[in-house]
């Protein structure tokens, strides 16, 4: 009995060191070398080198200077800490009137065009750094006003930002808010 004793704990310290520890630094290790700006966060930087965020996700912006992301329910909004959706069921009364709040912000600015779902939905993980093309050419308008541009140009510059689907049938076409918002103030310069 004694043996078996021994040869469980063994066991147990051979694989917590080898799955617990050595697995986790070797996996680590390898996507360091062969993915190094996503293994770091995919972080976005300046060319001074400020880190402004990551590609992963989302940020707040509520100027109309910029493109507005999704929704976040994310603890006080766009929180990595607390990520995930708000759990409420199409039948809440405070998520209907949450969404109905907001298409009638967003319809006041832009007047007989549908509102894109993803400006109004929050993301499962309330994160989602990007949003549908329509959600983008949506808030051109806007975007155009606020900083003396023509539709024109903020238009084509969304059009560059398009992300396609992964090898042409994967995922849906998509823009990332931050690199939209980094392209627009680029152009303004």
């Amino acid at each position: 009995m004694h043996s078996v004793w021994k040869t469980s704990i063994r066991f147990t310290l051979v694989t917590t060191l080898l799955l617990g520890l050595g697995y986790p630094l070797l996996v680590t290790g390898i996507a360091k070398v062969v993915f190094p700006h996503q293994a770091g966060g995919s972080l976005i930087q300046l060319n001074d080198g400020t880190v402004i965020g990551s590609e992963l996700l989302a940020q707040s912006f509520t100027s109309d200077r910029y493109f507005h992301p999704r929704p976040s329910a994310a603890g006080n909004g766009y929180d990595a800490t607390a990520s995930g959706g708000s759990n409420l069921a199409q039948s809440s009364k405070t998520l209907v009137t949450r969404i109905q709040g907001d298409i009638d912000k967003l319809a006041a600015a832009n007047p007989g065009k549908p509102v894109p779902i993803d400006l109004v939905t929050t993301s499962a993980s309330g994160l989602d750094p990007d949003i549908t093309p329509d959600a983008a050419y949506y808030q051109v308008p806007r975007v155009a006003k606020a900083r003396s541009l023509s539709e024109e140009s903020v238009r084509t510059l969304v059009g560059q930002q398009i992300t396609p689907r992964q090898l042409g049938l994967l995922g849906e076409p998509r823009v990332n808010v931050l690199e939209l918002n980094r392209a627009l103030d680029n152009l303004a310069k």
